[in-house]
């Protein structure tokens, strides 16, 4: 089969099962039954620039030594990563009215988007805290299993047409829009960069030495996991928070069935118990 026609044959049964193992190998997240045509439109290009004839021999160039590289590649390019500036607003509000009322101590406000994509719900967060405790310090981490995300978060560059979900007087605040070579982008100031921490990390695998924080936002995530893999994550997480903590899950999810320590606050919403629970 000719390199040109590569990318239009159609992957077999066993051959996307194989790279659906390497992708919950990964991330947790199962590829099923429906996704196949996702796995083609993604790959396609990576077999014609490689050279390869099918789905076979790419998957036996992954397993070569020395080719983890294109393994993350894998992982980059079938991972989905949609998100926007202050989506689900709700937890915004919850951030601003609830959870930096109840931080109290003088030690550093400290935020985890833990599934941070490409920047958007971080910096949204950021804005939020920037604007809430004023001259009190906060920080934010933010990781994704995606090493191209990564990159976009710490540029900081989005184009100018996401201005429309910030509101206005944050917009003002803490965005420029972009001239000369950056002209159609909009920049995140410096004033928010400043406090944030980007980090190419997977949540089901060894983890940096994060620290304790008093939000982890994890929104419209396990959506692509199975109970077992929710189950470790969430437990996982709860002790990462703070006592008096909050989780913050997406609005379509549940914690329903998962055992944890967790209290819930509202739906999505979940709080490790402190001193004021005793």
């Amino acid at each position: 089969m000719s390199v040109e026609a590569a990318g239009t044959r159609e992957i077999t049964a066993a051959q996307f099962a194989r790279i659906a193992e390497l992708q919950y190998a990964h991330t947790g997240i199962r590829l099923g039954h429906g996704k196949e045509s996702l796995v083609m439109s993604r790959l396609d290009r990576r077999l014609r620039l490689l050279g390869l004839d099918g789905y076979d021999a790419y998957l036996a160039y992954l397993g070569e030594p020395g080719h983890g590289g294109e393994v993350r590649r894998v992982v980059d390019l079938l991972t989905t990563n949609e998100t926007s500036f202050f989506r689900e607003p709700a937890h915004f509000d919850f951030l601003r009215d609830v959870a930096v009322p109840r931080h109290t101590e003088r030690r550093p406000f400290r935020l985890w988007s833990a599934a941070s994509s490409s920047g958007e719900e971080a910096y949204s967060a950021a804005m939020v805290l920037a604007q809430a405790l004023g001259r009190r310090d906060w920080e934010i981490v933010g990781t994704d299993v995606s090493s191209q995300v990564v990159e976009t978060c710490v540029r900081g560059l989005y184009p100018v047409e996401v201005a429309e979900k910030i509101p206005r007087d944050l917009l003002r605040t803490y965005c420029r829009r972009g001239r000369d070579e950056y002209a159609g982008q909009l920049r995140v100031s410096h004033l928010l960069r400043e406090h944030m921490t980007f980090v190419c990390a997977n949540l089901l695998g060894e983890l940096p030495a994060l620290g304790l924080f008093d939000v982890i936002l994890l929104r419209n995530v396990m959506i692509y996991f199975d109970a077992e893999t929710k189950t470790r994550l969430v437990q996982r997480l709860q002790t990462m928070l703070r006592p008096g903590g909050h989780l913050i899950i997406g609005h379509a999810e549940t914690l329903n069935g998962i055992p944890s320590s967790l209290l819930l606050v509202e739906p999505s919403i979940h709080r490790l118990p402190g001193p004021d629970d005793v």
